[in-house]
């Protein structure tokens, strides 16, 4: 399916016409521009030229113009540059609530230095208040920095307005104007700003590449040291490639202004018209008077962005808020113009391009109206969504993967701490143990087993997902050394977004699954719910003496794993950008295939701890069994088996926010050898869904049992540590 493309906010593509002027940098022209020789003259020549056109757009001289390496570096040169060179005159900085996080993070940084900063207010358009900016000069100001225009609600800032307070208290003024070069005007002459910054990738100039406009006569200390490239003012041999691009771009914008104007506002309304004609409730932010003319932030009563934006895979946009299991982090820009949680959690921002057509605008805005009308509340009720479902990809239906939207570690143990613990002595395992099941006791021959689990999907096929599912709920019940007797079904099902053979297609997966475990399926409970979820309660039994904990680990004990880690961060990588058929089988047969094998095998063991690794990642649950067991433990990383693909999803950034946040609560318990890589502890703390077994058994028999595993069906499994006289649960983790 075609991709829309509707954030060019974000980025935009390279325009033909800078692709060619930067053919010649590529090979011809690759002198050093500080070089006196004549391959040195060209290449100088090319970057005064690209200076040239730079000045032109801003309507200043050429010698005005740093180049940097972006919009970044060029906001960040700006502030501390000023804030340097004028420290002598004060450490005063204003600046407003909503700008870049590139200005906000630098004015953040100077605090740390001993400097003041005022974060000025704006109004529920997002245009800051100049009455009190006014009242936050003071003797010791010697920097305003305020946006040009906002880069996600599009209000454009009353600059000639504060330039003119500015100039009146003799106070140097910076503006952001990465998102407004090649929509509107930046003539620095009518702007009046004394500095100004520009990213080349905005406006469909090369990326890694900025402009800083510095006006004559402003001190500027330097950013980067070194020789004395870009006037002494920017250390570094000038990037002739990107800056010939840049320069194109610059000529581009300023001679297709009102063209590209005109274009981006056209498509801009259109879609607006048809969203808001459609859907009457939506809110549009920002200021839709004084605005960029492609930048349309909306927000949708009674959805989540991200859900929303899962639900449009053939559109490209950007949310205005990340709606996580335990918390929503709203961008700063929506909580500054004090939109209410509940529409600043539906906010998805849609920013059309020079590219952009009607057609691409009729069709993306039929998309949303249908997504957007199916997730928020329906007083009607209207169910049972019909249609094929021959192309349904699950994983656009949630913003979340399987179990890597678990809460919080440390969220649940600050819920569960606040509870009481039921005494009974039929009670063997319950709220006291951090176990994932838990066991009653009948009579002396008989223990009850029960466990739950559901997640939203982790693959895009209905069948494999009630597979994984199935398999994943009774995992838990194979790790207490328990048979499963029979299972219920938990559904949240969006029936007005998929069609009841979905959900036919996810049941029949996990009867599959079901059958081979030899249990039924016996009921279960459905609500409709905006994202799909699925799982079962599990029920099964056994020998109330042959119960299985995490506790019970004993030093010198070897730890096997049973499966390889990394589904969360696959999972990620399926749902992005899709998987490669050599990456996606084995993972998805690994998730499918029940832990039987391994326990089964139990019985001739003498088996000390086992955990199933989920949610928390191997070092999660790992770190349950130590404090359970009251050991430490020493794994090997290297030992650990993986997926195939992994380590290549890891460099793409394919990161559940789950693993992340594993991560962050095992590290205090954690000793790292010094040479192992971040993406190595990622992984080791990687959310997983239908993962193996990890088990703690003494080491003469641990090889014989890893071959037993391996032969019956569970090849990859692996020792992948020890557990170590300790007793403060910590574990060692080496290469």
């Amino acid at each position: 399916m075609r991709t829309i493309y509707l954030d060019y906010n974000a980025t935009t593509p390279i325009d033909r016409e800078v692709v060619s002027a930067m053919q010649p940098a590529l090979s011809g022209i690759f002198g050093n521009p500080s070089s006196v020789h004549s391959y040195g003259f060209d290449a100088r020549k090319t970057v005064e030229e690209a200076r040239a056109r730079t000045a032109e757009l801003l309507d200043c001289l050429p010698d005005e113009i740093i180049f940097t390496s972006g919009g970044t570096e060029s906001n960040n040169h700006a502030i501390k540059g000023i804030a340097r060179a004028y420290r002598d005159k004060g450490m005063h900085i204003i600046t407003s609530l909503i700008e870049h996080p590139a200005t906000l993070e630098a004015c953040r940084y100077l605090e740390g230095e001993g400097y003041n900063v005022s974060y000025i207010p704006v109004d529920a358009k997002g245009v800051i208040n100049i009455k009190e900016l006014e009242a936050a000069i003071r003797p010791d100001t010697i920097l305003i920095t305020v946006m040009h225009a906002n880069n996600e609600i599009g209000t454009i800032q009353p600059i000639e307005e504060i330039s003119r307070m500015a100039k009146k208290f003799n106070i140097p003024f910076h503006t952001d104007a990465a998102q407004s070069a090649g929509k509107i005007p930046v003539s620095v002459k009518s702007l009046g700003v004394d500095l100004l910054s520009l990213a080349g990738h905005k406006f469909y100039g090369p990326k890694g590449i900025g402009a800083l406009y510095c006006r004559e006569g402003i001190k500027l200390e330097k950013l980067i040291h070194g020789a004395d490239h870009e006037m002494n003012r920017r250390a570094g041999t000038e990037n002739v490639l990107l800056i010939t691009g840049f320069g194109k771009a610059c000529e581009i914008a300023r001679r297709d202004l009102e063209v590209n104007n005109s274009s981006m506002q056209r498509t801009c309304d259109a879609l607006y018209h048809e969203i808001s004609t459609a859907i009457p409730e939506i809110h549009r932010n920002g200021d839709p008077d004084n605005c960029l003319p492609n930048t349309l932030n909306l927000s949708f009563p009674g959805t989540e962005a991200d859900l929303l934006l899962a639900g449009l895979p053939g559109i490209a946009a950007s949310a205005g808020a990340a709606c996580h299991s335990e918390k929503v982090e709203i961008s700063h820009v929506l909580e500054g113009i004090g939109l209410e949680q509940d529409l600043a959690k539906g906010s998805i921002r849609l920013s059309t391009g020079k590219l952009t057509s009607m057609e691409e605008v009729s069709e993306a805005s039929g998309q949303i109206i249908e997504t957007a009308r199916s997730l928020m509340t329906d007083p009607e009720g209207t169910s049972g969504h019909t249609g094929s479902t021959a192309d349904i990809r699950l994983t656009s239906f949630t913003h979340g993967l399987g179990c890597a939207c678990k809460l919080r570690p440390q969220d649940l143990e600050t819920v569960l701490k606040k509870l009481p613990h039921p005494e009974d002595e039929s009670i063997l395992v319950g709220t006291g143990n951090s176990d994932d099941a838990t066991v009653w006791k009948i009579n002396e021959e008989t223990a009850w087993v029960q466990s739950v689990d559901f997640f939203t999907p982790v693959v895009d096929d209905p069948f494999s997902f009630g597979a994984i599912a199935a398999a994943n709920a009774l995992s838990d019940i194979y790790a207490m050394g328990a048979s499963p007797l029979f299972g219920l079904n938990i559904v949240a099902f969006p029936v007005q977004r998929l069609s009841l053979d979905v959900l036919h297609s996810i049941l029949e997966g996990a009867q599959s699954i079901a059958k081979e475990a030899g249990m039924h399926i016996l009921g279960g409970h459905t609500i409709e719910d905006n994202e799909l979820k699925y799982g079962m309660v599990v029920n099964g039994q056994v020998h109330p003496k042959k119960v299985l904990m995490n506790s019970g680990a004993k030093a010198g004990d070897k730890l096997v794993l049973t499966k390889p880690i990394g589904t969360g961060i696959l999972s990620t990588a399926m749902k992005r950008t899709g998987l490669a058929a050599e990456w996606k089988d084995p993972l998805i047969r690994s998730m499918t295939s029940l832990n039987r094998i391994p326990a089964d095998i139990f019985s001739g063991y003498t088996v000390h701890a086992v955990t199933d690794i989920t949610g928390f990642g191997l070092l999660g649950h790992l770190l349950e069994m130590l404090r359970a067991s009251k050991v430490s433990a020493l794994i090997t990383e290297s030992d650990v088996p993986v997926f195939q693909g992994v380590y290549e999803s890891l460099k793409a950034g394919m990161v559940p926010g789950g693993s992340k946040q594993n991560l962050d609560y095992v590290s205090p318990h954690i000793n790292w050898e010094a040479r192992l890589s971040t993406d190595s502890k990622l992984l080791l703390a990687d959310s997983q869904t239908s993962g193996g077994l990890l088990i703690s058994l003494p080491a003469e028999e641990a090889e014989s049992y890893l071959s037993e595993v391996r032969e019956a069906g569970c090849p990859e499994a692996k020792i992948i540590g020890e557990i170590i006289k300790k007793s403060d649960q910590h574990i060692f983790v080496r290469h």
